[in-house]
């Protein structure tokens, strides 16, 4: 049987942390930064944990 492929978008995209959870960017860092505030983009700066809800499906797209 062949071995399956990772995903390789969702393999930029997501890191695992020490503990095994998956970690994420914020989106909208990107362009049209002027009209957003200092706070609001030094937050989307920051990492994320992804969401429960949607653990099971990176987890898939990364084989895990």
């Amino acid at each position: 049987m062949p071995k399956i492929k990772t995903k390789a978008a969702a393999k930029k995209r997501f890191t695992l942390t020490g503990t095994g959870k998956i970690k994420r960017r914020h989106a909208y860092k990107s362009h049209i930064l002027t009209k957003k505030s200092k706070k609001r983009k030094r937050n989307l700066g920051y990492f994320a944990i992804v969401d429960n809800a949607d653990v099971n499906n990176v987890k898939q797209m990364l084989n895990l």
